[in-house]
């Protein structure tokens, strides 16, 4: 079962290589968000050395990987689950001797790989060397944010599964995903950085999951956290990780005896 899995890694992979020159051309539109949001910066900061505990170096750094981590933990899994369900092809997957979850999470899983490999990494070079950015010359935080940045694949995975699962209750989830797109790119500190949230919005983000997908790595990237406060930081991941967990397996026993097909 294992080996089925990974061959569904592959399978995507290779797929998402078919259309590689999409993601090029990607790494040219992450630019120039990136330059329009660090003159944004630039100029709020003015003459200010720190903002939210952050030089502008360390938000130029900050707002970089921020951004060109996205392109690896972003998927449409969400959508792929609403459009299963939609035409009814979901219900060949009940028969099928795999788990649909781990079938959906692998798939996003090898989109993901494909990104990191030629968009992240080569679009993290190019913006290097058009930005101020500091990144860490210890090799041991490089693998920290490596770590971390797995996680937040399987947080943004899992939160775009258990909102595709809605589709099975709510007919058309169109807007639930809209409204969860926009909820993660503001909420997991994309955007913004929640150290720059009213002290009464920071603290109802740290009991929410966004932050661990953006800001919590981020921040140990940036150096803003650092020693054994990190591991907190992965602890808090590894938290949230398994707490999803429970919507998902709830969701999809539920989904089962709820299965109409519109159309087809």
């Amino acid at each position: 079962m294992f080996s089925a899995y990974v061959e569904i890694i592959r399978m995507r992979f290779l797929m998402m290589l078919a259309y590689r020159v999409n993601y090029y051309s990607g790494i040219l539109i992450y630019a120039i968000n990136i330059g329009s949001y660090y003159f944004l910066w630039k100029a709020i900061y003015g003459s200010t050395e720190q903002l939210g505990g952050l030089t502008l170096t360390q938000m130029t750094t900050y707002v970089v990987v921020s951004w060109m981590s996205r392109a690896f933990y972003f998927n449409n899994l969400d959508r792929e689950i609403a459009n299963d369900i939609r035409d009814g092809s979901v219900a060949v997957q009940f028969i099928r001797p795999y788990n649909y979850i781990i079938v959906k999470m692998m798939q996003g899983f090898g989109e993901g790989i494909f990104r990191l490999l030629l968009f992240t990494t080569p679009g993290l070079i190019i913006v290097s060397l058009l930005f101020p950015v500091e990144l860490p010359r210890d090799i041991g935080v490089w693998g920290i944010y490596l770590l971390m940045l797995v996680f937040a694949f399987l947080i943004n995975s899992q939160i775009n599964i258990i909102t595709g699962l809605t589709a099975f209750f709510l007919e058309n989830a169109e807007g639930l995903m809209r409204m969860k797109r926009v909820a993660i790119d503001l909420f997991s500190g994309l955007i913004v950085p929640i150290a720059l949230f009213p002290g009464w919005a920071a603290k109802i983000l740290e009991y929410l999951p966004f932050q661990a997908i953006t800001y919590l790595p981020g921040s140990v990237f940036t150096g803003r956290v650092t020693g054994s406060a990190v591991w907190g930081l992965i602890g808090l991941q590894i938290m949230w990780f398994a707490l999803l967990i429970i919507p998902m397996i709830l969701l999809w026993r539920a989904a089962r005896t709820r299965l109409f097909v519109q159309g087809g």
